[in-house]
């Protein structure tokens, strides 16, 4: 949905909680998890996921968010990339942003039920997309909707930190950590005038 920022010193603080997150084992899928020093066992997917801080109901409904943000068109999405997994582990880690994402999904719900007579994870997807379309466009902004656009953006936020630290979505970015050289490839720009200074390749 809608591009909006991220704050490099918000980026490094989530990356740093995501980097010592990385042993839990409810991250079958993500990035951080996918070495296994040492020749360790992969942990087995879990046949479901206990939240460990949203409630069923407040985890349903993020779910739908996550996956309305990042949808599986074509390609995987926020669900196979464990998005709401992610999100429900770093609040868990992060007093600081509990009250905001609780309030938040109270307040879309109570929206949801103002405009369409019930929760937003029980609505239909055109619903579902009018409603949070007017969070996210600022085109279609709507008086009153002031604390849910603030929402969206925390939540967009946190979707595509998930995603993109996950291995789909560093998959999806071509990312070149994913890869194993047997040697070093070299720079891709051997031409351009910054790196005449650049000793030969050996071979």
């Amino acid at each position: 949905m809608a591009g909006q920022g991220l704050e490099r010193r918000e980026i490094l603080r989530i990356l740093a909680m995501a980097a010592a997150a990385s042993g839990y084992p409810g991250f079958y899928r993500w990035s951080f998890a996918c070495g296994h020093p040492g020749g360790a066992a992969i942990a087995p997917k879990p046949s479901s996921y206990a939240p460990r801080f949203f409630s069923v109901d407040e985890y349903a409904t993020l779910e739908h968010l996550t996956q309305l943000i990042i949808p599986s068109d074509g390609t995987p999405g926020a669900r196979e990339a464990g998005v709401s997994e992610f999100i429900d582990f770093m609040v868990s880690s992060d007093p600081g942003v509990q009250y905001r994402f609780r309030y938040g999904l109270t307040w879309l719900d109570a929206h949801a039920a103002e405009l369409h007579g019930a929760p937003f994870r029980t609505l239909d997807d055109p619903k579902r997309n009018d409603l949070l379309g007017s969070l996210a466009y600022r085109d279609r902004y709507r008086d009153g909707e002031e604390e849910g656009r603030v929402f969206f953006k925390l939540i967009r936020e946190y979707t595509l930190m998930g995603f993109y630290t996950s291995k789909i979505g560093l998959e999806q970015l071509d990312y070149p950590g994913l890869r194993i050289y047997l040697e070093s490839p070299g720079c891709p720009h051997p031409d351009d005038p910054e790196h005449l200074h650049l000793p030969a390749r050996k071979t």
